[in-house]
């Protein structure tokens, strides 16, 4: 599949429900992409991307911004209060805003710096122990927490069960965010991305349907 393609399809499926497009962004996830890729996607006019480790992400996006201007980069994948700073200097959004500590180490170093990129706080809306993400029942004392420190909290973010239906998991996210007045639902990635919009997704997450399959060899 190609970027247009997604684009395309993006496109029709807020016209079907009823969205505008300009209220949903996608994200091209370029974890573990070889840089020939990036280029060719950034070359197409892409400019919003999505890594997950911050270590890669400074490897690769200051040689590209020098290459392409208005790049924005969203730092997506769980996020140790080490990489705070790094991933603060780089990112213009995080969207694994997961845990207090975290929460705390932003605010420290936005205090400290005067600025912070938009954050997202993630949400582990299927319970899994393997996952990072605040719990559902804590989501409301978390968001207000993360008020309380300042924080510019502007959305949710959550990544489904791989074999449950994406569906309820959205619209619990959809209604946690409306119960706390928050605009911002990151969610859908290159396998539902449709149906989230459905769900009110302001940010998709596509990765392997724009790039192709990713090779962690």
């Amino acid at each position: 599949m190609s970027l247009s393609e997604i684009r395309s399809r993006i496109q029709a499926a807020c016209e079907e429900f009823g969205r505008a497009p300009e209220e949903v962004k996608l994200i091209a996830v370029s974890k573990v992409q070889p840089d020939e890729r990036v280029r060719a996607v950034l070359e197409e006019g892409q400019r919003v991307f999505g890594e997950n480790r911050v270590q890669e992400a400074a490897g690769k996006w200051p040689g590209f911004r020098e290459e392409f201007d208005g790049i924005e980069l969203h730092i997506i994948g769980p996020l140790q209060t080490n990489k705070v700073r790094q991933a603060m200097e780089l990112a213009q959004a995080i969207h694994s805003v997961d845990r207090p500590k975290l929460a705390h180490a932003i605010a420290r170093i936005a205090e400290e710096t005067g600025q912070c990129p938009d954050l997202f706080i993630q949400v582990n809306t299927g319970e899994e122990p393997q996952k990072a993400g605040i719990l559902p029942a804590e989501a409301d004392a978390f968001i207000a927490e993360c008020r309380d420190l300042n924080l510019p909290v502007i959305g949710l973010m959550c990544i489904p069960p791989v074999e449950e239906e994406a569906a309820l998991h959205f619209a619990l996210l959809a209604k946690i965010a409306a119960r706390n007045g928050l605009k911002g639902l990151s969610m859908g990635m290159s396998g539902d991305f449709e149906k989230a919009i459905s769900f009110g997704a302001t940010h998709v997450r596509v990765g392997s349907a724009i790039f192709g399959a990713r090779d962690y060899g």
